[in-house]
């Protein structure tokens, strides 16, 4: 069952129907839809739809999604674990207004931190297109390291495209400095 997640300023909870108008919303927007491997462009309502039928509360925890309350707000974005090996690849994205605010590190903070502190996963990896830097920042912040460059199809645009492969493992993460261990607390 996926867990609710609470930070200062958001609530990471299982995506719901409910979601699918502002799924819809935000991603049929090609600054957003176009950092996103797996996103078509346009995306219209009938999407969200399904892929919210697809999310499932009871999934093994690298296959959990997490759906993004901000406080006063409501649904701001999504932040998922896919199964890669032991391990898991993260992806998120945000709803464009919403970015530049800390909120996507945020949430990355405490969907991470849950992740190690429910798994024994050796790494989580994850990574971007070459052109969005402000999504490497935040990956970056996280202890996240680049392990290589690849090429991936990026739906929304129709092409292969340069992408920056990173990886966070459970020795650095237990380094310490991690993020969470310094910052408002993130709890379940």
């Amino acid at each position: 069952m996926t867990p609710t997640l609470r930070t200062d300023r958001l609530i990471l909870r299982a995506p719901q129907m409910g979601d699918a108008e502002p799924i819809a919303r935000f991603l049929n927007d090609m600054e957003v839809a176009g950092n996103l491997a797996r996103v078509p462009f346009p995306y219209h309502l009938s999407d969200a739809r399904t892929w919210l039928a697809t999310q499932k509360g009871d999934q093994q925890l690298n296959q959990t999604s997490f759906s993004i309350e901000l406080a006063g707000e409501g649904y701001v974005g999504h932040i998922g674990y896919q199964p890669m090996g032991r391990g898991a690849i993260l992806g998120y994205w945000l709803g464009k207004p919403y970015w530049g605010k800390g909120i996507m590190t945020e949430a990355a903070t405490a969907a991470v931190k849950w992740f190690f502190d429910t798994s024994d996963a050796p790494a989580i990896v994850s990574g971007v297109f070459h052109f969005n830097t402000a999504s490497l920042a935040i990956q970056r912040r996280l202890g996240f390291v680049e392990t290589g460059r690849s090429t991936l199809l990026c739906l929304a645009r129709g092409a292969e495209l340069e992408h920056i492969d990173t990886k966070l493992t459970r020795a650095r993460y237990q380094q310490g400095w991690f993020p969470a261990n310094r910052a408002a607390g993130a709890t379940q």
